[in-house]
């Protein structure tokens, strides 16, 4: 045939002559209105069917197909074409079983690529090739849809946008489209992590080398700790040097200031009391009290109802039920209460604040509500006395708990103080606590200070009274004991409370000079963070103790010597009492004002000392 000797290239005016396949290509793509191959076949259309009109009897469809390959005949038959010619070359064509199926890639029986210069300005290089039908239909309409994602391609292109990110799928003879595997080369997995710069690990390497290698690469701790900065050394610094004795002298000065009050009680108190009573007698006339001579009067019923009580208490009973426990561990009494102790340290201020308060009102209310008033500070101070009681019992109980472990021979004092105060380290150390939480604990360990002082002057106490041989030594040796783990306890606890929430020192300095403002009496905003003590409970446990001491010293008399040298040992005991709180109250108001001016020189609490 003039095909098989031309090499099957077929022109594209015999292409665009056929209309069958036009009506095909129609209704496979969709072409817009601009397309130039698509008006031309437009233009085209109505001759074409004038001659199809013309030669309709002289036209035959015929169903064959490609004699070259033996499998090719079945698709044939089975996806049929009708074609018309217009010459004898196009019905030569047609007899010899060729089916065409155009599009921008269109199906000829040859491969080789037949270009138009029209067709080339028009869309591009026209692609003329043969496809091999070997199995169904689909292998027709797998590359037809390749050859439209072909064309979205080239249309994405002209508008700009990268055809790289079209999927492009070969078709394979049964008809599936198979995705286009990734290259060797991104799946070689040895090539990658050697490129890698993070891939240091070898298993090639011999003991030795690593061993070398270890030794060369500077710190042996590098893998499990960081380099330290000037933040850290100061931290360090802090934790070691710089908080401990500001904590220290902190919970020193709130020791005191819980002191001054304690004297206070001892002897501003009574002073006051007696002055109003003598203010009485003399003016003979009746006048309502004011609010403080109420409270005076209050706090003296509080303490006179305590002592009452604790002098009927007999101490060498409950010493020997404290001793003689086996399943209950002294330092397990101690501990249970010690918790019952910080309850009442907390339950007692509001208690007494409520006492003040129904003072006041008593003392301002019109006198038609005089009988409220009266009931309502009656019923608040039934309510102070029976608070203050129970915390006198378990002062009690605690200093003679500590008597026992001073007392006794079997390092019961040791197991007390290394159980309670580690027990207190892990109850509060890894803990989350805010400033002002922190700015409390310390007010309670000043408070818990004063309180071993107390239980330190009954044991005193109770050797003076019972001890024979040389007991003060021992006594002393335990005292200094005591009062030296409390100290390193509670440095230790507040080291490393302000180490794990971030508290600077200056932030106990900052605490130091609010407590400086309360011995001044100045108002500070947050009233809230003033130290609260109430000195009543260890005045009545003080009081219990040293009454045995004083009437032990007493000498055989008639009752008028035996009153005489009552009242002598009471005015040199207030005496002593009062010249220590001048002196201890002096002292505090000059350091307090001497530190607050100090704070107001230096800006933002930046303290060197």
């Amino acid at each position: 045939m003039a095909l098989k000797s031309t090499g099957r290239n077929l022109s594209f005016e015999i292409l665009s002559r056929n209309s069958s396949l036009h009506e095909e290509e129609e209704a496979i793509f969709y072409r817009s209105n601009s397309d130039p191959i698509q008006s031309n076949h437009r233009n085209n259309d109505k001759p074409a069917r004038r001659k199809r009109k013309k030669k309709k009897k002289n036209t035959t469809t015929t169903h064959s197909s490609i004699p070259e390959s033996p499998t090719n005949a079945t698709v044939s038959n089975s996806f049929p074409h009708n074609s018309s010619s217009k010459n004898g070359e196009t019905s030569g064509i047609n007899g010899s079983g060729l089916e065409f199926s155009y599009s921008q890639t269109v199906l000829c029986p040859a491969t080789t690529e037949v270009s138009d210069p029209e067709f080339q300005k028009l869309r591009g290089t026209a692609e003329l090739r043969q496809r091999a039908v070997n199995g169904s239909a689909g292998g027709v309409v797998g590359e037809t849809q390749t050859t439209s994602s072909r064309i979205e391609a080239e249309d994405k292109e002209d508008s700009g946008v990268e055809a790289g990110s079209v999927s492009k799928q070969r078709s394979e003879p049964n008809g599936n489209a198979v995705p286009k595997l990734q290259t060797a080369e991104s799946l070689d997995w040895k090539r990658l992590m050697a490129e890698d710069p993070n891939y240091l690990f070898s298993v090639d390497k011999s003991p030795v080398k690593y061993f070398m290698e270890e030794m060369s690469n500077g710190n042996s701790l590098r893998s499990t700790t960081t380099l330290g900065n000037e933040k850290e050394r100061e931290r360090v610094y802090d934790t070691i040097f710089r908080l401990p004795w500001r904590c220290e002298l902190l919970i020193d000065v709130g020791f005191f200031v819980c002191f001054d009050s304690f004297l206070s009680l001892l002897t501003i108190m009574p002073t006051r009391i007696v002055m109003t009573l003598w203010r009485l007698l003399n003016s003979r006339q009746f006048k309502r009290p004011s609010a403080a001579e109420l409270s005076d009067f209050g706090c003296f019923t509080i303490m006179a109802c305590g002592v009452t009580l604790l002098e009927q208490t007999d101490i060498s009973l409950i010493y020997h039920m404290i001793r003689g426990q086996g399943t209950i561990k002294l330092y397990v009494v101690y501990n249970v209460l010690e918790i019952f102790d910080k309850l009442c340290q907390s339950f007692n201020p509001d208690v007494l604040q409520t006492l003040f308060n129904s003072a006041e009102g008593l003392a301002s209310c019109p006198p038609e509500n005089m009988r409220f008033w009266i009931w309502r500070f009656i019923c608040d101070q039934a309510l102070a006395v029976a608070a203050s009681i129970i915390h006198s019992f378990i002062l009690l109980a605690q200093a003679i708990t500590l008597s026992t472990c001073i007392v006794a021979h079997n390092n019961a004092l040791l197991a007390l103080l290394v159980s309670n105060n580690f027990a207190e380290i892990k109850s509060n150390v890894f803990k989350r606590y805010s400033k002002d939480n922190i700015h409390s604990l310390v007010y309670f360990d000043s408070v818990e200070r004063f309180h071993i002082s107390a239980f330190v002057l009954f044991v005193l106490a109770q050797n003076i009274l019972e001890a024979e041989g040389p007991w003060f030594e021992s006594f002393l040796s335990n005292a200094l004991l005591v009062y030296v783990c409390e100290m390193i306890i509670d440095i230790i606890k507040h080291s490393f409370i302000a180490k794990f929430n971030d508290i600077k020192p200056i932030a106990y300095s900052e605490f130091l000079e609010d407590l400086c403002k309360q011995t001044l009496n100045i108002q500070t905003e947050a009233s809230k963070k003033n130290l609260t003590f109430i000195p009543l409970a260890p005045a009545c446990v003080v009081i219990r103790v040293l009454t045995p001491v004083y009437a032990a010293r007493l000498p055989y008399s008639p009752l008028p010597w035996k009153l005489f040298w009552i009242l002598v040992l009471f005015a040199m005991t207030y005496v002593m009492l009062t010249s220590l709180k001048v002196l201890i109250g002096m002292g505090l108001q000059k350091h307090a004002s001497w530190y607050v001016n100090r704070c107001r020189r230096r800006k933002h609490h930046l303290h060197y000392d």
